[in-house]
């Protein structure tokens, strides 16, 4: 395993300091691992934190900043952070209206983010928890019950995070976040494995002639292994899941086309022109779109699609002003 990397135990703790020092927009409580705005936003205002195991950057730590969270969490590789993390960047961004938690479906993440929830509404501070789980690929996987949270999870935030920036209500921010937690779908596939620094080693074999399809982003398994395609069938047995779980016909749609990590942006054009054909023969329209790397997992080569079934809310929210080290536009 060749990493750029001090060692397996600092991996997070070096990275926070990169965080801190390449981005001015940003300010890091390294003793609870939370990524924080560099400026607080307005008292008055709903404040979001989020947070997941490293290792999927920039998500989530690269959407702290104006426009999308207040706070990111940062656990260690893959693994959730802890209810102490949460507890913190809760009570320091709340502004008195409320903080939305935005949670992937994770056991670990679920049951970490509901403590926090509960000890922070203990010291009057109001919280609202919206679960992510647009999973198309499994209905249960070995951190999950039920669906995954992935991809939906970027769009969610920013989407929310403009809301939010606009000085909509909790119970406003809350709903908009349910109406996109319901309304995105994902799946993903796996060229490679990736490897947790610390098991030094790659979680899972991959013949070279093969790959996995549903894949999710900690290494578990998808729906199916098969032999290596081109990259016309891989957007089929991308786009067809997702199509068949919601009608996406006659709404305005977000599509995403993401890498894993490991996947030059070429190749992920190249999915797009061929998951864009799919879709225009399926009469479903793409409004907006993003192609690259938003949630990752470590160096592992794949993509994962999203699509989100937007409303005018959605995507006028999409389009809002954003500044952040992973999303940038309309300053």
């Amino acid at each position: 395993m060749k990493k750029l990397i001090n060692s397996p135990e600092t991996v997070v703790s070096d990275a926070l300091k990169g965080i801190e020092a390449s981005d001015s927009n940003v300010r890091v409580d390294h003793e609870n691992r939370v990524i924080y705005r560099s400026t607080k936003k307005d008292a008055g205002k709903v404040a979001l934190i989020s947070g997941g195991g490293s290792g999927h950057e920039p998500l989530h730590g690269g959407y702290v900043g104006f426009g999308m969270l207040d706070a990111a969490c940062a656990g260690e590789v893959f693994t959730s952070p802890t209810p102490d993390q949460m507890l913190a960047a809760t009570t320091v961004v709340d502004g008195g209206a409320g903080v939305l938690h935005i949670v992937k479906n994770y056991t670990g993440d679920i049951i970490n983010f509901e403590m926090a929830a509960e000890l922070a509404a203990d010291t009057g501070v109001e919280v609202r928890t919206i679960v992510v789980a647009d999973d198309v690929a499994v209905q249960d996987s070995l951190y999950t019950a039920g669906r995954r949270g992935v991809g939906g999870t970027v769009l969610l935030e920013k989407i929310v995070g403009a809301a939010a920036e606009e000085g909509k209500s909790l119970d406003e921010v809350a709903e908009l976040a349910q109406r996109v937690a319901d309304n995105v779908r994902s799946m993903g596939m796996a060229l490679t494995s990736c490897a947790v620094p610390a098991a030094g080693k790659p979680t899972f074999d991959l013949p070279e002639d093969e790959m996995e399809i549903g894949i999710g982003i900690h290494g578990e398994p998808g729906r199916h292994r098969e032999k290596f395609t081109d990259a016309k069938d891989i957007a089929r047995q991308l786009v067809e899941p997702i199509l068949a779980d919601l009608d996406f016909t006659d709404s305005e749609n977000i599509v995403m086309v993401n890498g894993m990590g490991g996947t030059p942006l070429l190749e992920l054009y190249i999915v797009f022109a061929e998951v864009k054909a799919l879709l225009d023969a399926a009469g479903v329209k793409i409004s907006r779109n993003l192609v690259g790397n938003y949630i990752t997992s470590l160096e592992m080569a794949g993509c994962s699609l999203t699509i989100l079934k937007a409303d005018s809310d959605m995507v006028k929210y999409f389009d809002a002003p954003v500044v952040t080290a992973g999303m940038r536009w309309g300053e």
